[in-house]
């Protein structure tokens, strides 16, 4: 039955999770997101992956258990100090290259290879920069985004960011997408072109 669902997580996530609780690391990612990304990895064997927005890896590990052995994984943050926990329990991972710098900066100098998963956990690529993510995406690749559904942590009125952000995704003509009210609040986009 759906409702009694069990999610399985990675290898590396309760010492993730152990290890953002000692650091007050507060934007904990969501067990249903992570599921569902490992599952939107594994569909895109030797793919090309950018996570905007590392935090403690917590999403970082589910994408690294769905991505095949091929596959290449950019994870970008501005905070090395919650970065280094991933840096630290992926330092053998050669998929992986971490990047701790200001990703809006690197999303308008990015001139390299294409994306097929871009996973915007972060304002860059998704409230920032949004086009310009979007123009690394590659076709029938996927963006996703969370936290759309209001959280606890939220600013005082980041529900008018949300909604704007929704007009400007929904009147692309280069997408086509799902809404999910689960988990935090998803959205997921195929580029069509």
């Amino acid at each position: 039955m759906l409702n009694d669902q069990v999610i399985f997580p990675p290898e590396n996530y309760d010492e993730i999770l152990r290890r953002s609780h000692e650091t007050n690391f507060s934007m904990l990612s969501d067990l249903q997101t992570g599921s569902f990304l490992r599952t939107l990895c594994a569909s895109k064997p030797d793919g090309n992956f950018l996570e905007l927005g590392t935090g403690t890896g917590l999403s970082l590990c589910w994408i690294a258990e769905g991505a095949s052995q091929d596959a290449t994984i950019i994870s970008i943050d501005n905070d090395e100090n919650f970065q280094s926990i991933a840096k630290e329990i992926y330092k053998d991972d050669p998929r992986i290259e971490f990047l701790c710098l200001d990703a809006n900066e690197w999303l308008q100098k990015y001139d390299q290879s294409k994306f097929d998963i871009i996973f915007a956990d972060a304002w860059p690529g998704k409230y920032d920069y949004l086009d310009e993510a979007l123009a690394l995406l590659n076709i029938g690749g996927f963006y996703l985004i969370d936290d759309l559904l209001p959280q606890p942590n939220w600013p005082e009125h980041h529900q008018l960011n949300v909604d704007r952000l929704f007009e400007r995704l929904t009147n692309r003509t280069d997408l086509v997408y799902t809404t999910f009210n689960w988990s935090t609040g998803l959205m997921l986009f195929t580029k069509i072109r």
